[in-house]
C-alpha cells in the first residue's frame, strides 16, 4: 500500500509539539493592523494549542 501524503495546506498551518499537541497561529494578524491596539497585536503573536475537537482531524491530515 502506498504512503499517505501529508496535506499541503495543513503542514503550512499546524505544527506538532514534542508532547504531541498541535499548535497554530492566531487569527486577526494579517491586515487592518492600525486599528488594533499594540497590546492586542502583541497578544496575537503567541501560538495557540488546537482545540481537542479539531486535533484528531489535524493529526490525520499531517499523517500522525
Amino acid at each position: 500500500m502506498p504512503k499517505q501524503k501529508t496535506h499541503s495546506g495543513a503542514k503550512k498551518r499546524f505544527k506538532v509539539t514534542g508532547s504531541g499537541k498541535i499548535t497554530h497561529e492566531q487569527t486577526n494578524r494579517r491586515h487592518l493592523m492600525e486599528v488594533k491596539s499594540s497590546k492586542r497585536k502583541r497578544k496575537l503573536e503567541a501560538d495557540k494549542v488546537l482545540s481537542p475537537a479539531d486535533t484528531k482531524t489535524a493529526k490525520k491530515l499531517l499523517g500522525h
